[in-house]
């Protein structure tokens, strides 16, 4: 079930009006109905890999309690292992087997000997990623003796398969969610207004910019080895706004659908291309993600407190690491490998935590410098999609070529070009809105909130209006993270 679509807007007002009234403000009920809810939400996708989920929730559930019962840390250590092991290999087995037997033929080959791995024929379950990381984050912060075991099975669940954050997060810890799941939970009003108003902004991002620039980007990459510099350079600037609205999309629904049940759900983009370097640009971008790493493998690591070679080390442990984690495929490497050579540098000179504060904060313009420093790091940025996009590294490598070359300062053009230029003002009219509320959770946040509720509302009818005239409903195109 998508969040942009008809069926889940049928099912989210059901959901809601069930929480809030049939069960009668019981938080056992309450629950229940959520973790009912968040599974057929997931059963829609394809009901056979809902059993993986249940499996996955209940090791987790069970090595916590042993975890926590253990007398000891060898006891401790083998419950831990026991869960990490169990979960990375069901996620090893769906999401990189192929891949490392692909891999490995292909390395053999180039030595002379041919070898038929037995390659496995399945789809990849949607959101493992996520859900396997939020468990994971679970026994480990047991096992660290942070958090105390949840002993109710229903609660625990709700943590795990909360529908929505299940599919693509953002992913959660077991330290800020469960508090908010295991008491009592008051509707209130104006957070839930916020909420409305954060769905409507992500629908926005989703159907607006997202898939209308997905249409372009794929026509332009799909046909690479036929277009000029400057076309496969705007081909990655579409791809640039794809992801960036379709993911930070999903997570503005996400988190706003949570707060319609009295949840908050921890905050996952806060304006990334307006970075002024890359460090802040991954403080800034998939912010779940990149603090999960910072915290369960950077810094077990030694972080950055050893020497250069330490630094070094780690910087691309946890980069590569991360490139991995979104597929199985060499141009995800190669894409985490690159983000690492452009923050080790900051990070040796340690200027890594220099830009913490919004970029030109209580301003309307930035300076010159600071202006000169978001596009600097936007281009980088954009080069760097350029292989996370591709197909392979061979095609990534033409690519790259082909803007690098005479080609580059051509008048870009590609099959139905004229056609993009709503796109284009589009995306004008929407970077101008996220600047704006730059300095907000979300763009629109406090939109009109000065001016009076007629205003607020002509400006909601306005994003509405934009959506039904601009949106791309005919392509069904489905977030980019579900696959990951």
């Amino acid at each position: 079930m998508l969040f942009n679509s008809v069926s889940f807007a049928i099912f989210l007002p059901v959901v809601f009006l069930l929480y809030w009234f049939a069960t009668k403000k019981n938080l056992r009920l309450q629950n229940i109905l959520l973790l009912v809810s968040s599974y057929f939400f997931y059963a829609c996708w394809d009901w056979r890999f809902l059993f993986l989920l249940v499996f996955s929730t209940f090791l987790d559930y069970y090595t916590g309690l042993k975890i926590h019962e253990a007398s000891g840390t060898g006891k401790k250590r083998f419950w831990l292992w026991l869960s990490v092991g169990i979960n990375l290999g069901f996620l090893g087995a769906f999401k990189y087997y192929n891949f490392f037997a692909d891999s490995f033929a292909n390395g053999m080959s180039l030595l002379g000997v041919q070898t038929n791995p037995v390659m496995l024929d399945f789809i990849l379950p949607v959101g493992i990623s996520f859900y396997t990381f939020h468990g994971l984050s679970y026994v480990i912060d047991l096992y660290k003796d942070r958090i105390k075991p949840e002993r109710d099975f229903i609660n625990y669940s709700v943590f795990v398969s909360f529908f929505p954050l299940l599919v693509a997060g953002p992913i959660e810890r077991a330290t800020h969610l469960l508090p908010q799941i295991v008491k009592p939970r008051e509707f209130d009003y104006s957070r839930a207004v916020d909420g409305l108003r954060q769905i409507l902004w992500g629908l926005f991002k989703k159907i607006v910019i997202a898939d209308n620039c997905a249409e372009y980007a794929n026509l332009i990459f799909n046909n690479s080895a036929d277009q000029s510099g400057s076309t496969l350079l705007l081909g990655a600037l579409f791809f640039t706004f794809q992801i960036y609205g379709d993911f930070s999309g999903y997570s503005d629904i996400a988190l706003g659908t949570a707060r319609l049940f009295g949840i908050e759900l921890l905050r996952n983009f806060a304006f990334p291309y307006f970075s002024r370097d890359i460090a802040e640009f991954w403080r800034r971008w998939h912010i779940s993600l990149s603090s999960w790493f910072r915290d369960y493998v950077y810094i077990p690591l030694g972080g950055s407190k050893g020497g250069i070679w330490m630094k070094v080390r780690n910087t691309f442990i946890i980069f590569i690491l991360s490139g991995f984690w979104h597929g199985a495929n060499w141009t995800y490497l190669a894409w985490g490998a690159l983000n690492a050579f452009y923050f080790l540098p900051l990070l040796l000179a340690k200027k890594n935590r220099t830009n913490l504060e919004t970029v030109a904060a209580g301003k309307r313009f930035p300076s010159v410098k600071e202006l000169f420093m978001m596009l600097t790091t936007f281009t980088l940025t954009v080069f760097a999609w350029i292989f996370f996009r591709a197909e392979n590294i061979g095609q990534a490598a033409d690519i790259v070529a082909e803007i690098f070359s005479a080609s580059l300062f051509t008048v870009p053009s590609f099959e139905g070009i004229h056609k993009a230029m709503p796109t284009f003002i589009l995306l004008v009219i929407f970077i101008l809105a996220e600047w704006k509320g730059r300095e907000q959770q979300f763009a629109i946040q406090q939109l009109g909130a000065s001016r009076g509720r007629t205003y607020r509302w002509s400006y909601y009818i306005v994003i509405l209006l934009s959506i039904y005239l601009f949106g791309n409903f005919g392509s069904n195109i489905e977030f980019i993270y579900f696959q990951f």
